[in-house]
């Protein structure tokens, strides 16, 4: 039996590079492109439309940019897979994206197996970064000042409370059990906590939610 594919909606307003990464996707066996997008507006639009598995957003464009439309589609609907490929790399838009409900950060360049990767992983539920964007998000979090008595106010109350039993130690299906969750959904939490904290790993998280005073029971 075949796998199904990835339904994927992409968005950049750079016809020639749309163009050029609808090519490449669609050489792949577990990736279909179902549409294009060229400003933020249009893609809100599609994404409402067409309900794809992932959506590639470029961040820069006319009119709404990528971070308004990433926000505007998260906020619609929490569990959308949002994965950024972009040439802009400074720290201000990495965190805007992320906070603004991005699972993933790739920049322009990426060759064709990073960017399938990628795309696979965000479906899946995972945060992915680009190797240049992962460490920069690792020095920055290690640099980070210690928390203070609300040390992660970008968390919803269920985020914190698993971030609480991360810290603890127990694994998804640990915490699947817990609060009676399914394991995607888990999975979508983990990876909003991940990107919502800036770090690129389980163990980062870790290491900044006992620093801040969680998972003293584990």
């Amino acid at each position: 039996m075949s796998q199904e594919r990835i339904r994927v909606l992409l968005v950049d307003d750079h016809p020639a590079f749309l163009e050029g990464l609808a090519l490449l996707l669609a050489d792949a066996d577990v990736v279909t492109v179902v549409g294009r997008a060229k400003e933020g507006d249009e893609a809100c639009a599609l994404y409402a439309e067409l309900r794809p598995d992932v959506v590639v957003m470029d961040l820069h464009m006319p009119g709404t940019d990528g971070i308004e439309a990433t926000r505007r589609i998260t906020a619609a609907d929490p569990g959308a897979a949002v994965l950024v490929l972009t040439m802009v790399e400074d720290d201000d838009s990495l965190f805007a994206a992320l906070r603004g409900g991005a699972r993933g950060y790739v920049l322009k360049g990426a060759g064709r197996e990073e960017v399938l990767r990628a795309v696979t992983a965000v479906h899946g539920g995972e945060a992915i970064f680009g190797p240049g964007i992962a460490e920069r998000m690792l020095a920055l979090s290690s640099s980070a000042p210690r928390a203070t008595a609300d040390p992660f106010p970008q968390l919803t109350d269920r985020e914190r409370q698993i971030l609480e039993l991360i810290a603890e130690g127990l694994n998804n299906a640990e915490i699947a059990r817990r609060f009676v969750l399914s394991p995607k959904t888990v999975r979508n939490h983990i990876s909003n906590i991940f990107a919502k904290m800036h770090v690129a790993d389980r163990a980062q998280a870790i290491i900044r939610a006992r620093d801040a005073g969680l998972g003293k029971r584990g």
